[in-house]
C-alpha cells in the first residue's frame, strides 16, 4: 500500500486596488514584472479596467484564493492615464447634471459619487436610499446625455462616509476612507464590554452607525477583564472589607464601596499584593490567620490559638494542641 501526498500548486499574483483605501484584488500577472504604485490594465468580472499595483509579486497556495485569478493585461500607457484623468475631471459635472435629473424624476433618493472607468466606457453613480428605487427611467435619460454606459450603485451609510471622507470625532481622518479595506462586525456589547456610555451621540460615527474602532481594543478589554476582580466581587482593603462596583481597565484598578459608604480606587497591582500577605502565617498575636481568620481571637475551627493549646488551632498552633494532650 503506498500513501500519496498532495503538493498545494503555488500560483504568482499581484495585489491591484482601485479605490484609495478600497479593498485589494488579486490578479495573474501571467509572468509579467510589475512594481508597487504602477497602474496596470486588467480584466475584471465587470470590464476591462484600470487599478494601481499595491502588492508586488509574490507566490501563494492556490487553495488559500476564494475566486480564479483574472490575468492583468498590460502595464497602462502614458495616453491611457491622460486619459483617465481627462475622465476624472468630468466626474464632479456628471454628479451634478446626473442630480438636475434626480430632482426632474422626483426619485428618493441621494447622490453620493459619480465614477468614470479609465477610457470612460462605463459610468457609475453611488447614491443611498431608505427604500428601493425604481431609477430605469433615470437610467435611459443618462445614457442618452452622456452617451456611454450608466450604472447606477445603492450603498449604505458606511459605504457613503467611506466615499466622501471627512475627521472623526477623534480630530482625524475617517479610518474607512484612509485605512480600513473591509468594514467588521461592531456591536453594542463591545461599548458594554469597555464601560463606554450607551448614549448613541457618544459612540457613532459620521456615518451614525457604531464608530469602527469599538473594535479595536474590545479583546484586549476582554483578556484584562479575565485577570481583574469581577464587578460584586467583596475584598478586603486596607480601608476595610468592600465590594468591587466599577473596573477600570486603562488605569488597570477597581472601585471598590466600603461599608462606611465611601468608593476608594485601588490598584489591581496592590491588590494583588495584599491578597498574598493576607494570607500569611499564624503568628503569636493573632496576626495573618488561616483563610479569613487569624490565630488569636477569630482562629481556624471553633477556637482561637491560645498559649495553654486549649483552642482549636491550624498549623503550628495545632501542633501545640496535641503536645498539650499528650502531656495529659
Amino acid at each position: 500500500m503506498t500513501l500519496a501526498t498532495d503538493t498545494a500548486r503555488i500560483v504568482t499574483i499581484v495585489g491591484i486596488r482601485f479605490r484609495p483605501a478600497g479593498r485589494i484584488y488579486y490578479f495573474d500577472p501571467l509572468e509579467q514584472t510589475f512594481t508597487n504604485g504602477q497602474y496596470v490594465i486588467v480584466e475584471t468580472v465587470r470590464g476591462v479596467e484600470a487599478g494601481r499595483v499595491v502588492i508586488a509579486a509574490k507566490k501563494v497556495a492556490e487553495s488559500d484564493l476564494t475566486d480564479p485569478l483574472k490575468p492583468v493585461l498590460r502595464l497602462a500607457t502614458e495616453d491611457e492615464l491622460r486619459m483617465m484623468l481627462s475622465f476624472k475631471n468630468k466626474e464632479k459635472e456628471a454628479l451634478v447634471s446626473c442630480a438636475q435629473r434626480v430632482i426632474q424624476h422626483s426619485l428618493p433618493m441621494k447622490l453620493v459619487e459619480s465614477e468614470y472607468t479609465f477610457d470612460g466606457s462605463r459610468l457609475t453613480f453611488y447614491f443611498t436610499a431608505d427604500e428601493r428605487v425604481d431609477f430605469r427611467g433615470l437610467v435611459r435619460d443618462l445614457a442618452a446625455t452622456f452617451r456611454t454606459r450608466i450604472e447606477l450603485r445603492q450603498i449604505g451609510a458606511r459605504d457613503q462616509a467611506k466615499l466622501q471622507g471627512g475627521l472623526g470625532p477623534c480630530g482625524k481622518t475617517l479610518c474607512c476612507s484612509s485605512w480600513i479595506t473591509d468594514f467588521g462586525i461592531v456591536s453594542i456589547k463591545m461599548a458594554k464590554e469597555q464601560g463606554l456610555p450607551l448614549n448613541p451621540s457618544k459612540i457613532s460615527g459620521v456615518c451614525g452607525r457604531l464608530m469602527c474602532c469599538l473594535a479595536y481594543e474590545n479583546d484586549n478589554y476582554i483578556q484584562a477583564k479575565q485577570q481583574m476582580p469581577q464587578i460584586g466581587t467583596f475584598l478586603n482593603t486596607p480601608s476595610g472589607p468592600g465590594k468591587v462596583i466599577y473596573v477600570n481597565v486603562p488605569k488597570n484598578s477597581v472601585e471598590v464601596l466600603l461599608e462606611s459608604g465611601v468608593t476608594i480606587l485601588i490598584p489591581v497591582g496592590e491588590l494583588e499584593d495584599k491578597q498574598t500577605k493576607s494570607g500569611g502565617t499564624c503568628q503569636s498575636q493573632g496576626g495573618g490567620g488561616c483563610g479569613n481568620g487569624g490565630c488569636g481571637n477569630g482562629g481556624c475551627g471553633n477556637g482561637g490559638c491560645s498559649a495553654k493549646g486549649s483552642g482549636g488551632g491550624c498549623g503550628s498552633c495545632g501542633i501545640k494542641k496535641k503536645m498539650a494532650v499528650d502531656e495529659q
